[in-house]
C-alpha cells in the first residue's frame, strides 16, 4: 500500500469510530459557516486569494446547476422541419415532444416515490427527540488527582449480538449496562391480530441518532429485525422467512420489555 494512505489501511484493520458518520455530516455542514467566517476575517493578500478561489467554486457550482436543470426541461419548444432522410424505427421515439415533457417524468417520480414511501410506512412515523443528557451519563475514569469524564453510560435499554466481544475497559468509551440489555420482543402481527415472543436479530435503525444505531440502543420508534421462522411465513416460493423488520411502539425503560410490530 502507498505510504500516505495510512488513514484508509489503519480503518481496513481497525474500523471506524462509532460516530465517525455523524462527525463527518456535521462537519459538512459546518463548511459553509467556516468559509464565510473566513471570508469576512481574511485581510490583505490572502482575502484576495481567498476571494478569487471562492468567485471559481461558485461559477463551477453554477454552471453544474444550469446543465442539470437544462437535462431535466430538456423540451422541443419549437416545431422543426421534418427531415428529407427517413429515420428508422428504433429513433423515432427520440423526437416525440409527449416523451421529452418535464412534467411527465416529474410525475413519474413522484408517483414513485409515493409508491416506494406506502411500501416502507411505519405505524409510529415520528417520534419526540432524546438529548444526549438523558441518553448518556459521564463517567468519571483515571487516577484521583486527575480524572476524567470521557466515558458515557448509556441509560436507555439495548440490544447487543451474541458474538460481540466487549474491548478493554481502558479504550471503551460507551459502556452498555448488562441489566438494560434485551435480547427478545414482544411482537403483534397486525393483521393475525397475535402477539409473540421472539428474539431480536438486531437493530436496523433509531431515528433520533445513527450513533445509537450503531450502539443498539432501544427507543420508541426504532426498527428493529427479528426472527420470525416460528410464525411460519413463506414467501411465493415457499422458502420459510427468516427476519423481518418491526417498529417499538414503547418506552422499554419505563415498561421493562420491548414491544413491537410487525412491519408488512
Amino acid at each position: 500500500m502507498p505510504q500516505n494512505e495510512y488513514i484508509e489501511r489503519f480503518q481496513k484493520q481497525h474500523g471506524k469510530r462509532l460516530d465517525h458518520d455523524e462527525r463527518t455530516r456535521k462537519r459538512l455542514a459546518r463548511s459553509s459557516h467556516k468559509a464565510s467566517e473566513s471570508a469576512r476575517s481574511f485581510t490583505g493578500l490572502r482575502a484576495k486569494l481567498y476571494a478569487k478561489k471562492r468567485h471559481a467554486e461558485k461559477i463551477q457550482m453554477r454552471k453544474q446547476i444550469k446543465a442539470h436543470e437544462e437535462k431535466n426541461l430538456k423540451t422541443t419548444s419549437t416545431p422543426q422541419e421534418p427531415s428529407s432522410t427517413p429515420l428508422p424505427q428504433y429513433l423515432l421515439d427520440r423526437h416525440n415532444p409527449q416523451t421529452n415533457n418535464a412534467k411527465i417524468l416529474s410525475t413519474a417520480i413522484k408517483s414513485k416515490r409515493a409508491e416506494k414511501a406506502a411500501k416502507y410506512s411505519v405505524p409510529i412515523p415520528r417520534v419526540k427527540g432524546i438529548s444526549e443528557e438523558e441518553m448518556f451519563r459521564a463517567v468519571k475514569t483515571g487516577k484521583k488527582t486527575a480524572k476524567k469524564s470521557w466515558k458515557r453510560l448509556i441509560t436507555k435499554p439495548t440490544f447487543v449480538p451474541p458474538q460481540f466481544t466487549r474491548r478493554p475497559v481502558k479504550y471503551e468509551r460507551f459502556i452498555r449496562p448488562m441489566g438494560l440489555r434485551y435480547k427478545k420482543a414482544h411482537v403483534t402481527h397486525p393483521e393475525l391480530k397475535v402477539t409473540v415472543q421472539l428474539p431480536i436479530l438486531g437493530v436496523k435503525k433509531n431515528p433520533q441518532n445513527p450513533l445509537y444505531t450503531q450502539l443498539g440502543v432501544l427507543t420508541r420508534g426504532t426498527v428493529i429485525e427479528v426472527n420470525v421462522s416460528e410464525l411460519g411465513i413463506v414467501t411465493a416460493g415457499g422458502k420459510v422467512v427468516w427476519g423481518r423488520w418491526a417498529q417499538v411502539t414503547n418506552n422499554c425503560e419505563m415498561d421493562g420489555c420491548v414491544n413491537a410490530v410487525l412491519l408488512v
